[in-house]
């Protein structure tokens, strides 16, 4: 499917992300540890925030470890909030309209899985798409749909809430044209201040997802370690994948939850679809 990250501290250039960890994501999109398939080849995108109102994005339906301009800007390019997706297509063109991160206003979202039998319940779910949000929806992915809809139930007030609505119709449209197991993902959204990060499928058979340990408890393990001494203590990722081997680095998101990045602050709660009754 797909593989991500989603970065917040202390400005970090891309190229420290994207290529230089033993597992960065580049490498990710060749040779996946993880992920359901070991290349993610099928586009990639890059969302960054500095002192425009929106975010910026990069976007190319070239793989990510061809893409000679990706190298350029990667080594230039400085952020404290970075979102990073290589796409391994369910079944939706090779399109940039299709490559992640998906944007509004301030908001990114990036989705690694799938809406199962997509193009049954597609025009269904489109229709449940508040008519302020729809003309956004530039692409023809389950992801920028699944987006929309939690656009359309309140994710600019209220993330959590208003992605377990947007899952829990999913789930409903899904079972109600026979699919046992309609959605698959794992989730990374933000408003450039705040992450949230969901782990959760229909089966409870998610795909992999980590969180960094914090870094002063890294610091004490590692003392001699310099790049951990030139991160801030608010420095969190949360991954498909562990970046490198380093023990005790990475934590496991838990399956059905959600994670909550603000700052140091760090919050894991369970995550339940809810459906309207």
């Amino acid at each position: 499917m797909c593989r991500w990250l989603a970065y917040s501290g202390s400005p970090v250039l891309l190229e420290e992300l994207l290529y230089k960890p033993e597992n960065s994501l580049v490498t990710q999109s060749r040779h996946s540890r993880l992920g359901v398939e070991a290349t993610n080849g099928d586009g990639f995108g890059v969302g960054w925030y500095a002192t425009a109102d929106a975010p910026g994005l990069f976007l190319s339906t070239e793989p990510a470890w061809n893409n000679r301009n990706l190298r350029e800007l990667s080594a230039q390019i400085a952020s404290e909030r970075v979102f990073a997706h290589v796409r391994a297509s369910t079944g939706s063109a090779v399109q940039q309209t299709n490559c992640h991160p998906f944007r509004y206003g301030r908001w990114l979202w990036m989705h690694n899985g799938l809406i199962t039998d997509f193009p049954l319940v597609r025009r269904e779910l489109a229709f449940l798409v508040d008519p302020l949000f729809y003309p956004a929806i530039e692409g023809s992915t389950d992801s920028e749909i699944l987006f929309h809809l939690a656009l359309t139930f309140g994710l600019e007030t209220d993330p959590p809430a208003a992605v377990a609505r947007a899952v829990g119709y999913v789930e409903a449209v899904g079972e109600g044209h026979g699919i046992a197991h309609p959605i698959q993902m794992t989730v990374a959204t933000t408003d450039g201040e705040t992450t949230w990060a969901f782990r959760y499928s229909s089966q409870r058979q998610s795909r992999s997802l980590f969180h960094s340990t914090d870094i002063a408890t890294l610091r004490e393990q590692y003392p001699d370690n310099p790049r951990l001494h030139g991160l801030s203590t608010d420095t969190r990722l949360v991954v498909s994948e562990p970046l490198g081997d380093l023990r005790g680095a990475w934590r496991e998101v838990p399956e059905s939850s959600c994670l909550t990045i603000n700052g140091d602050m760090q919050e894991m709660r369970a995550f339940k679809p809810h459906r309207a009754t």
